[in-house]
């Protein structure tokens, strides 16, 4: 693995689909729907959920710009869609909407005995529309194999990110505040601002509308 390489897609690509993810965003959520359950209970959650989580959005990566083809839609084409998409994202978190939509997910009213690792952990909240958009441009962008390796390599550690976040989510509960995660939520959403951007930027390149 070349340090271009590394540089090139491998940082990209994890700092996109970190912030899409949004690991420290998704935490006080699993505390909140895995409420009352043992350590043993969240462990197996947080497994399946990370686990499901990652078949989708490999699945995705390696047959979704297959399907794509079938629909008659390019990739630049989709590029630009999923820029919108993530720009979109981007604005919820930056305005506080996405958070808002997580609570209102683990608000009362779920079973405490029903598993979520499926629904809503895995699907939306982990491989939601936004990762799977991601997941698909990255994807696109390889020319060789030894790049989608890299990119999925790098979807397998943002979601191993993830399940140590939620192994260790009721000390960082207590370590982060409110204001604390808001911030950093914040932070995150400038950041998936810029990229959107940029991806729209480049599938309108491919379109020669930029020159």
């Amino acid at each position: 693995m070349t340090p271009d390489l590394v540089t090139s897609l491998m940082i990209p690509a994890f700092t996109t689909l970190f912030v899409v993810i949004d690991p420290i965003g998704l935490t006080p959520i699993f505390v909140a729907l895995t409420r009352g359950a043992s350590p043993a209970e969240r462990r197996g959650i947080a497994l399946r959920a990370v686990a499901i989580a990652a078949l989708l959005l490999t699945l995705f990566g390696l047959v979704g710009e297959a399907v794509l083809g079938f629909l008659g839609i390019s990739m630049s084409a989709f590029r630009i869609a999923g820029g919108i998409l993530l720009f979109l994202t981007a604005i919820d978190m930056l305005f506080e909407r996405r958070a808002k939509r997580r609570r209102d997910q683990s608000e009362p009213g779920l079973d405490p005995a029903e598993d979520p690792s499926v629904f809503p952990l895995a699907t939306p909240l982990i491989a939601g529309p936004g990762a799977i958009a991601s997941m698909i441009l990255l994807a696109g962008q390889t020319g060789e194999p030894l790049e989608l390796v890299a990119v999925m390599a790098v979807m397998v550690a943002v979601l191993a990110v993830v399940f140590v976040f939620f192994l260790s989510a009721a000390l960082l509960e207590k370590a982060l505040s409110d204001t604390g995660i808001n911030v950093l939520t914040r932070l995150l959403g400038m950041l998936l601002a810029a990229l959107a951007v940029q991806f729209v930027l480049d599938g309108s390149a491919d379109f020669g509308f930029l020159g």
